[in-house]
């Protein structure tokens, strides 16, 4: 039986550990709250709880397998830190953060330099990949993503869907980090649109219903466009949620790897932009621009 450590079980973690685990793969578990384990562990035969990692990693037979589904940054390093001499020559450490690919290629090196092994793989999916699989973008040695394969196709959609060898180790996490990129500018675009057609009050448009109508056939559907036309179909107004979004750090990683090659990529880095802009970061700047216009031109500045 495939038999595989996973550390971190949080909304990612836990259901990768369900699909492997209804995949006939017998799953290792170990996270920070040991009550989620053992409640895993309860609810998926395959699943076992291990309290810790030093436990997790005794329990594997060798050459093991680790799989991290950490936040990127100090809970990875921490762990990686934490299982480094826990692991033998052979072993393989997997990243499956949100990391900046540079960090796994340094993590990599040194890691090769105790003996080890260590893949980074990019995951989308979110919350659906339990149902529907997930995309896994791997970055590693050929010897190592043979070992890794037989997870990764139960990982994805299907056995030779949804999974691909992108490259050394770093090539995971910049794939993933591009595909990020490239996701912040589909949300703009779509978001601005819907906006606009908002905007448009003598049309009265049912925008719920043109969001259903472009899911078919249309050249703009997708799986971004499916989650829109959901929640426009039950509150079309949103006049509940409040106008911030949230950024990750691989939208900013795109856009200063954009600089650094060279490649002009407008429209992911305005997307990044509006979502800063989103969270309060260019309200001063917009207030040196009402003061501006009434300094030149006398206009009315509003108080808060």
């Amino acid at each position: 039986m495939l038999e595989i450590g996973l550390y971190g079980l949080g909304r990612m973690g836990g259901n990768m550990a369900r699909r492997l685990a209804r995949g006939g793969a017998r799953v290792h578990a170990c996270n920070r709250n040991h009550a989620v384990a053992e409640a895993l562990a309860a609810e998926e035969g395959n699943v076992l709880a291990r309290a810790d990692l030093a436990s997790m990693v005794a329990a594997l037979p060798a050459p093991r397998i680790v799989w991290l589904m950490l936040p990127a940054g100090g809970a990875t390093a921490a762990a990686i830190q934490e299982l480094a001499p826990l692991l033998g020559p052979g072993d393989l450490l997997v990243d499956g953060a949100n990391g900046y690919y540079q960090d796994a290629q340094s993590r990599g090196e040194r890691l090769a330099g105790l003996g080890l092994r260590f893949v980074d793989v990019g995951v989308s999916g979110g919350i659906w990949g339990l149902a529907n699989g997930y995309c896994l973008m791997a970055g590693g040695g050929d010897d190592d993503l043979a070992r890794l394969a037989p997870f990764l196709k139960i990982l994805a959609p299907t056995p030779d869907t949804g999974w691909l060898h992108a490259g050394p180790v770093g090539a995971g996490h910049f794939t993933k980090m591009v595909h990020n990129g490239i996701e912040y500018g589909m949300m703009q675009a779509l978001a601005e649109g819907f906006a606009l057609l908002r905007a448009k009050s003598e049309f009265d448009l049912d925008i719920a219903a043109i969001a259903e109508l472009w899911r078919h056939s249309s050249v703009v559907r997708s799986w971004l466009l499916d989650l829109s036309a959901d929640f426009l179909k039950s509150d079309a107004k949103l006049e509940g949620i409040a106008p911030l979004v949230a950024d990750s750090g691989e939208g900013r990683w795109t856009a200063l790897e954009a600089i650094h090659l060279g490649v002009p990529t407008p429209v992911m880095t305005l997307a990044l932009m509006s979502r800063l802009s989103s969270q309060g970061k260019g309200d001063f700047a917009n207030q040196m621009l009402a003061m501006m216009r009434k300094g030149f031109g006398g206009h009315a500045v509003k108080a808060e």
